[in-house]
């Protein structure tokens, strides 16, 4: 329908485009994947599940009608690993398109904007105006000089009559400058991340995908790490999230603040952080000789003391750790507490709900140092 108003412009309103049968079932094999770890079968079977009682399929388009059309458009392709037609994987386009749909449900409210870099306090080289004007110094970009009152300034300091723009004419935009951080996202695979038939980890995998969908798209300069621990700590590629699972582990914090630092030391940025999801006070260590020291009863002071030196030694560095317990286990908080005063860090007591929207505002609001 048009709208025809009195300057004789038509409008036509915005109505929202009807979805596909295939678009719509897109978005719950979306959601389904991160739960099974990245299982095309098992998400099918779920599906098939939910049809039962939702009605997803129809006549006209059938469960194999969806499958064919997730071959067609990219989305799935056969293992190549067992005999045709008996095994299914996701491609990298899916893996990128679940990374970007949990952009969307947790950082939903981003603003957009330009280019993606951290706001200092501090003006320099950056790339933001602030609409202040300043005198040329060496090394300063030929991008930023404000060419109006650069030719006044050379008009009046040299005449009309013999124009010339020195040195001294120049003026500069002045503006904010911009810092580049490195993130390490440590995530708790231990196996209180799925007990009680509470499901933790699945949003911890959602934050994860996310952070790293929005640095790769609005903070191209950063860099982020994401690394595991439960009893040994290891680095995954971003590629690896969809798939991660709890494990039959206990919570060895040490080794995973270890690695943590030992990729932070060598990032040339001079911001670097580390944010820690966690449900489980930490319960393990490596000892000297290759075993583990394991102990969850209660807080082991052992265990505990080797946590809070990390702790320390991250702030002689300058690492802020931010801790999120997505758990009220009380121990756990008391470790918490203990942990983010000796590291003089942050620390979020939350649910699951909010965790993506915290740990969204830690990052964008880290304007810890100036770099030149």
């Amino acid at each position: 329908m048009k709208f025809q108003n009195k300057s004789g412009f038509v409008f036509n309103p915005y109505e929202e485009p009807e979805r596909t049968p295939f678009e719509r079932l897109l978005e719950i094999f979306q959601e389904l994947i991160v739960h099974t770890a990245g299982d095309v079968d098992e998400t099918l079977d779920w599906m098939q599940q939910l049809d039962e009682e939702y009605k997803l399929f129809s006549n006209e388009y059938t469960m194999d009608d969806f499958v064919e059309d997730l071959k067609k458009h990219g989305y799935i392709k056969d293992d190549e690993q067992k005999p045709p037609g008996e095994g299914l994987i996701i491609t990298a386009k899916t893996e990128q398109s679940i990374r970007q749909r949990a952009l969307d449900q947790i950082f939903g409210d981003l603003k957009k904007s330009g280019r993606g870099d951290h706001k200092t306090k501090y003006t320099g080289a950056g790339s933001d105006k602030t609409g202040e004007m300043r005198p040329y110094a060496f090394g300063d970009s030929i991008d930023q000089i404000a060419v109006t009152e650069s030719v006044k300034n050379a008009f009046a300091n040299n005449g009309i009559d013999e124009f010339r723009l020195t040195e001294q004419d120049l003026v500069m935009h002045d503006t904010h400058h911009s810092a580049q951080m490195s993130t390490v996202l440590m995530i708790d695979i231990s196996h209180s991340m799925i007990l009680y038939g509470e499901d933790r980890i699945t949003p911890a995998k959602k934050v994860a995908m996310a952070l790293a969908e929005l640095i790769q798209t609005r903070y191209p300069k950063d860099s982020l790490d994401i690394l595991v621990f439960g009893n040994d700590a290891w680095t995954i590629q971003v590629k690896d999230l969809p798939y991660l699972q709890v494990g039959p582990y206990h919570t060895n914090t040490v080794a995973g603040l270890d690695l943590a630092l030992d990729i932070l030391r060598r990032k040339k940025q001079a911001n670097r952080q580390i944010f820690m999801i966690t449900d489980g006070k930490p319960s393990c260590l490596n000892l000297p000789n290759g075993e583990h020291y394991r102990n969850s009863n209660g807080l082991d002071s052992f265990i505990v003391d080797k946590c809070l030196n990390k702790a320390k030694e991250a702030r002689r560095i300058g690492i802020p750790i931010t801790t999120f317990m997505i758990a009220d286990d009380p121990y756990l908080q008391t470790f918490v507490e203990q942990f983010t005063e000796a590291n003089q860090g942050k620390a979020f007591y939350t649910g699951l709900k909010g965790l993506g929207q915290m740990i969204f505002e830690d990052y964008e609001k880290n304007k810890k140092r100036n770099i030149r």
